[in-house]
């Protein structure tokens, strides 16, 4: 695993599984209230866990974001809340049922599409996205002071990562979402319209660089 402070407040954890030509990303974003967003597969959170320890030092880890419900956005999370048992989790309605049933039911805070929270000095707005094949409403955030949109799976590129930051365009980021991504011409459209309407300048993917956009 791979770290890099790719701004001054976000720090990126980059891991890459050459089976599968891909690579999986964590952020550590200090508001400067330490939240995580995504916990990894839990080898994954195993190895995270010390980084973090390394940069917070004494400091709890007081939020960890979940996208969706997949083994990548929260397969650790039982293990993080070893280490940090007062940590919350932010999610959707559904991804709260889901880790219901898997025993997790303390510390969720559950939030919808639009809703805005203040962490630290960061307001963070949620945005719905339909999320992997079933079409689960998953939620993307958006820092608004910074413009950067943790977009979880939407902007995914495969491969390596040469460089943890580049540059793109934002439109043509946006006209790449295809139906691959979102097999609902419906929802494609009302995600693409959402997405514009940000006053985005940072894509930072679940999977790939992050994205310095123009």
């Amino acid at each position: 695993m791979k770290e890099y402070r790719v701004m001054d407040n976000v720090y990126l954890f980059n891991s890459y599984i050459d089976a599968i030509d891909l690579s999986f990303n964590q952020f550590l974003v200090l508001t400067p209230i330490p939240m995580l967003i995504h916990t990894g597969a839990i080898d994954q959170t195993e190895v995270l866990l010390p980084k973090i320890k390394e940069v917070l030092g004494s400091r709890p880890l007081e939020y960890v974001f979940i996208s969706h419900f997949e083994s990548d956005e929260c397969g650790g999370l039982a293990l993080l809340k070893n280490f940090y048992p007062e940590i919350k989790a932010i999610c959707s309605q559904i991804t709260a049922r889901q880790l219901m049933g898997f025993g997790i039911t303390t510390n969720i805070v559950v939030v919808n599409p639009q809703d805005k929270m203040k962490i630290g000095d960061s307001l963070f707005e949620f945005i719905s996205y339909p999320s992997e094949m079933h079409l689960w409403e998953g939620l993307m955030v958006f820092e608004t002071n910074q413009g950067i949109l943790y977009s979880s799976d939407i902007f995914t590129r495969t491969g390596k990562i040469q460089k943890p930051m580049e540059d793109s365009k934002i439109y043509e980021e946006i006209q790449n979402i295809n139906s691959q991504k979102v097999p609902s011409q419906e929802a494609l459209e009302r995600l693409k319209k959402d997405i514009s309407a940000l006053q985005l300048k940072y894509l930072m993917s679940g999977h790939g660089p992050c994205l310095k956009l123009f």
